[in-house]
């Protein structure tokens, strides 16, 4: 079995004018002013043809992206010309109605830990069936203290807190988000070379954490903690062995700083059977430090600059394989893996389809430069 899996709220109607309600057709000399006027954020048009590509994948995969404040995502989530501050209050719930996003990485709370009523609000503005990536506080998951400009300063020494990682992340996030809660992911941060050395000791630092937390079924069945790593030194055995202790999984990383798919692999297969919690963060093209060059050439993501067939390909393979045993799959994508993540989403999921004999894909090939 391990060899086949790793082998190779509705749409709302538009304003109705009141002549056209009564039967008649609205007088097309009538002044524009005088016309109803739409106003807040709308679902972008044109997404019939994506139902029957969702359709046609697994429910247990919730495929989504990192964040949804993107002005650029214009005519493929939204409809029309939107702020980021716009996006960030109403987006959301316009997101959520999109038929291939099920799942969204909520990235904001690395930066500061959030609140349960900030959470319940999360929660609030998406369907029953949606759930949410959660990233744990760079408080408890950096051993380092930053500046501003991300440049570690000092020893962290809440690093892998028991105490903190329940108390602002665990807690908060179950509480407010409920059985709307999918993954909880650690992202370790980059250690420093000392830290490396001390891998041992690490993980068992890690361990105590993990196994500090309380379990997640009894309010969120669909959830799991998943710890993702940006160093390689990280998979090992003994790694696997403390996920598996304290009933966490891995999280699949793509990015520029971590091995191919392929290599991170024997992670899976060492904790299978399982859910499968993936994040595709960054393009190798742009080099393991380069998030800064990524947003530089992709802004406005609103297309794609460098597909990356290859990687499509091997996820969706796992992501049959996985769901095709009964178990979740969620997989966060980035603006910066392909450019735009809402096209990569369609992309994957005409993938997804195909290696289970889905329908055609639902539209034109998305953009490219």
């Amino acid at each position: 079995m391990q060899d086949d899996l790793f082998g190779g709220p509705p749409v709302p109607p538009p304003p109705t004018d009141k002549a056209a309600a009564a039967g008649f057709a609205a007088d097309a000399d009538e002044p524009a002013a005088a016309r109803p006027r739409r106003t807040g954020v709308h679902p972008a048009p044109g997404h019939d043809g994506l139902r029957a590509l969702a359709a046609a994948l697994p429910r247990q995969l919730r495929l989504g992206t990192s964040s949804w404040t993107y002005p650029g995502w214009k005519g493929l989530v939204w409809e029309g010309e939107h702020s980021e501050s716009m996006l960030s209050k109403q987006g959301l719930a316009v997101y959520a109605q999109h038929p291939l996003l099920r799942t969204v990485s909520i990235d904001r709370s690395f930066y500061r830990p959030l609140t349960v009523s900030q959470y319940e609000r999360y929660a609030a503005q998406v369907p029953d069936d949606f759930r949410f990536v959660v990233k744990a506080p760079s408080l408890v998951t950096d051993a380092l203290v930053r500046s501003e400009d991300g440049r570690g300063r000092q020893p962290n020494p809440a690093f892998l807190s028991p105490e903190l990682a329940l108390s602002e992340f665990v807690e908060p996030a179950l509480q407010g988000l409920g059985h709307k809660l999918g993954a909880l992911v650690f992202q370790i941060s980059p250690l420093p070379l000392a830290q490396l050395d001390r891998m041992h000791e690490l993980l068992e630092r890690l361990r105590a954490m993990l196994c500090a937390q309380p379990a997640l079924h009894p309010t969120a069945p669909d959830g799991v903690m998943a710890v993702e790593v940006r160093d390689p030194q990280w998979l090992t055995p003994r790694f696997a062995a403390v996920l598996r202790e304290a009933g966490a999984t891995y999280c699949l990383g793509l990015h520029a700083k971590m091995p191919p798919l392929q290599e991170q692999l024997p992670m899976l297969r060492a904790l299978w059977p399982g859910p499968l919690v993936c994040r595709w963060n960054l393009h190798p093209i742009h080099g393991p430090y380069g998030y800064e060059d990524a947003e530089k050439n992709y802004a406005p993501y609103d297309r794609l600059h460098h597909p990356d067939p290859g990687t499509r390909a091997a996820l969706a393979s796992l992501i049959a394989g996985v769901t095709g045993r009964g178990h979740n799959a969620f997989v966060a994508i980035s603006n910066h893996a392909e450019g735009c993540a809402p096209r990569t989403v369609q992309a994957l999921a005409e993938c997804v389809a195909a290696q289970l004999g889905g329908p055609a894909p639902a539209a034109a090939p998305s953009p490219v430069v």
